[in-house]
C-alpha cells in the first residue's frame, strides 16, 4: 500500500488544518450520508450558556440561510463566518468523532457540528462558538427526523451526555462506527483504500450482543439544585429542581441531572439508586450534597460496580460512596436500606477532602459485607476494589480480548515473550500468560500495577512481571534489562502512544505489535508513524499493517474500540 507522507503534528492530529482542508473539498463534493467524518480530532466544544428554545418559523430560518448564503459567497470569501447567534436551517450530513453532528450552510460549504444532529436530520440551530475553520451550533428545532430514527428507550436520552445515539437505529450506529474507522484509516492515516489488499485489512465492526444493561460501573454525582432543560423549565415545579443525584449535564461539571433509572447498568445497580432516591433528601438524615462552587456538602458521589461470585455465577453489587469528610456513620441509615437488596455484597465509602471531583478517596471504609468484589474474565478470576480499573462492558471486553489473542498468532509451545504497556490491571496479559514464556507489563498508576500483581496471584500465574513506569517518558535505556519481546501489545489511553514510545518501538523490532486502541484518530495517526515513519524526523517505518478490526464496546455512544495488528517488514 502506498501512504503520503505524514504532515499532521507528533503529539495530536491538528484539527484546524484538517478542517479546513476537509470544508474546501466538501464545498464541492457531498459528504457520504449516515457515516462518520474524518474530523475526528476535533475536542468536544460543550456550551457554557443555557441557551432558551426560541421556535422559529421555518421561512424565518431559511430567509437567515438565503442571507447567509448571498452576502458570504464561498468562493469569492473563503473566511465566510456566521454570527454567534445567528438562526440556521440546516441538514446534518455525517457524524464526526465523539458523535458530533457534520452540516454545512447552504451554497458556502462552512462546517458546522452541533451535538445530538444525526445523519439526514434537517433542523433549525442557533450559532454559539466560531472557531478558526467551522462553527459550533445548538439544535433549537427537528424539522424532519433522520431517516434511521427509532424512538428512544430512555427517558434522559435528550438531555443526558451518556447515549447520544439511541434515537438512531442500532444497525445504523454500527455502519457510522466503521466508517468513521475507514474514513480515519485513509485520511489521517494515510493508507490507500484504492489498494486490493485494503478491503482485507479493513474487517467489518464487531457489534455488541447486548445494548442495554451492559455497563458494570456506573458514577452517579450530588448536586445541590437538579439541572431542568430549557424547554421543560415551565413544566417542572421549584421543588423538582433542588437537590440533584445523577449524571453531569453535557458540558457543565456544576450541573446535575437528576436520574431516577439508567438503561445502561443492570437491574440491580438501578434498583440500588431509585433506593437511594427515595430516601436521600429526607432532612432527618442530615445528609446534604456537594457544592463544587461553595465546596461544602457531604454527598459527592454514588458509584455502582457489578460483578460475579465465582462460586455461583450470580451477580453481586458493590456500592460506594464518595464524601467531603470522614462521617461514615452519617451513612448508616442508606447502609441499612440498601443491604436488604440481595445482589449488594460490598458497601464502601471513600472519603476524598479534597475540592476536586474525583472519586478516589483518602481513607475508605468498608461499611457492610466485603471490599471487593470479583468477576471472571477468559476464564481468570479478577478482584475489584472500589477504585480499581476494569473494562466497562464484561461481556464485550471477552470477546475483545479474544481478537487480541487471535492476532498474536501464538505458536502453541510457550515460548513467546510478550511486552504489555499501558497494561493496567494486567488484563490483557494475563489472559496470555498461561500460553506464552513470560509476560511484562508497564503502568503509571502504582494502584494498578498492584491489582495486576495480585491478580496475577489470584490465578496462580507465576510468570508475569509488572513494573511502574510512565511511558510517556521513557529513555535510551527503557527496557534494556528485558529480553527482547515476540509480541508487543499497546493499549495507551485517548492521546495514543507518545513519539518517544513510537521511536522504542521501531529500534525495538519485535515481530509482531498488537495496538488496541479507544481513540481511532490517533490510533490511525500512530499506524501511519509505525508503518511509514516521520520522514520530517528522519524516522523510517517498519511494519505492515495486517489487519484492523473496530469492536462496538459501547452502544449507543459515539465510542469505538480497534484491535489492530502490525507485522515487522
Amino acid at each position: 500500500m502506498a501512504a503520503a507522507a505524514a504532515t499532521f503534528g507528533i503529539r495530536s492530529v491538528p484539527s484546524n488544518i484538517w478542517l479546513h482542508k476537509f470544508g474546501a473539498r466538501t464545498a464541492a463534493a457531498s459528504i457520504r450520508s449516515r457515516s462518520f467524518t474524518t474530523l475526528a480530532s476535533l475536542s468536544p466544544v460543550e456550551d457554557t450558556e443555557d441557551i432558551q428554545l426560541n421556535v422559529i418559523p421555518k421561512e424565518d430560518a431559511r430567509e437567515s440561510v438565503s442571507s447567509t448564503s448571498n452576502n458570504n459567497n464561498y468562493e469569492s470569501n473563503k473566511s465566510y463566518y456566521p454570527k454567534r447567534g445567528q438562526t440556521l436551517e440546516l441538514v446534518c450530513e455525517s457524524l464526526a468523532f465523539k458523535g458530533k453532528g457534520v452540516c454545512k450552510v447552504a451554497d458556502s460549504g462552512f462546517v458546522l457540528m452541533c451535538d445530538r444532529a444525526l445523519p439526514g436530520e434537517r433542523f433549525i440551530g442557533r450559532v454559539t462558538r466560531k472557531k478558526d475553520n467551522y462553527a459550533e451550533v445548538k439544535k433549537l428545532k427537528t424539522i424532519t427526523p433522520h431517516s434511521d430514527y427509532v424512538e428512544a428507550p430512555c427517558e434522559y436520552a435528550s438531555h443526558c451526555g451518556g447515549c447520544k445515539t439511541q434515537s438512531l437505529s442500532y444497525e445504523a450506529q454500527l455502519k457510522a462506527k466503521e466508517q468513521q474507522v475507514c474514513d480515519l484509516v485513509v485520511h489521517v492515516g494515510k493508507f490507500s483504500d484504492q489498494e486490493p489488499e485494503f478491503a482485507g485489512v479493513m474487517k467489518p465492526i464487531v457489534p455488541c450482543d447486548i445494548q442495554f444493561h451492559y455497563r458494570n460501573k456506573m458514577e452517579f454525582s450530588f448536586g445541590p439544585k437538579g439541572w431542568v432543560p430549557a424547554e421543560q423549565l415551565q413544566e417542572k415545579s421549584t421543588d423538582e429542581c433542588v437537590y440533584a443525584l445523577g449524571l453531569h449535564a453535557p458540558g457543565f461539571f456544576d450541573k446535575v441531572l437528576n436520574v431516577n433509572k439508567c438503561l445502561l447498568q443492570s437491574d440491580s445497580a438501578n434498583e440500588v439508586l431509585a433506593t437511594v432516591q427515595e430516601c436521600w433528601r429526607d432532612p432527618e438524615l442530615g445528609l446534604s450534597p456537594w457544592n463544587v462552587h461553595s465546596h461544602t456538602g457531604f454527598l459527592k458521589h454514588l458509584m455502582l460496580r457489578s460483578g460475579r461470585n465465582i462460586e455461583t455465577g450470580l451477580p453481586e453489587l458493590m456500592v460506594n460512596f464518595v464524601t467531603s469528610s470522614d462521617n461514615p456513620e452519617c451513612l448508616r441509615p442508606l447502609v441499612e436500606k440498601i443491604a436488604t437488596i440481595p445482589e449488594v455484597v460490598s458497601i464502601v465509602n471513600n472519603v476524598n477532602t479534597s475540592i476536586g471531583n474525583t472519586s478516589v478517596g483518602e481513607k475508605e471504609y468498608t461499611l457492610y459485607g466485603k471490599s471487593t468484589i470479583t468477576e471472571i474474565l477468559r476464564g481468570l478470576t479478577f478482584q475489584i476494589s472500589a477504585n480499581s480499573f476494569f473494562q466497562t462492558n464484561t461481556r464485550q471486553a471477552d470477546v475483545l480480548y479474544k481478537l487480541i489473542e487471535d492476532c498474536a498468532f501464538l505458536k502453541g509451545d510457550g515460548s513467546e515473550i510478550v511486552l504489555d504497556l499501558f497494561c493496567g490491571t494486567g488484563t490483557i496479559g494475563l489472559t496470555l500468560a498461561k500460553r506464552v514464556k513470560h509476560v511484562y507489563g508497564f503502568e503509571v498508576v502504582a494502584q494498578a500495577v498492584s491489582d495486576a500483581r495480585q491478580n496475577a496471584t489470584l490465578n496462580f500465574i507465576n510468570n508475569a512481571t509488572f513494573i511502574e513506569g510512565d511511558l510517556n517518558k521513557i529513555d535510551s535505556t527503557f527496557a534494556s534489562n528485558l529480553p527482547k519481546p515476540d509480541i508487543v501489545i499497546t493499549d495507551p489511553n485517548r492521546p495514543g502512544m507518545h513519539i518517544k514510545l513510537i521511536k522504542f518501538l521501531l529500534r525495538l523490532r519485535a515481530s509482531r505489535i498488537i495496538y488496541v486502541s479507544c481513540n481511532p484518530a490517533t490510533c490511525a495517526r500512530d499506524l501511519n508513524y509505525l508503518c511509514y515513519g516521520v520522514p520530517e524526523q528522519n524516522i523510517e517505518g517498519r511494519y505492515r499493517l495486517s489487519s484492523l478490526q473496530p469492536v462496538d464496546m459501547f452502544p449507543h455512544t459515539p465510542h469505538i474500540e480497534c484491535v489492530c495488528s502490525l507485522e515487522l517488514r
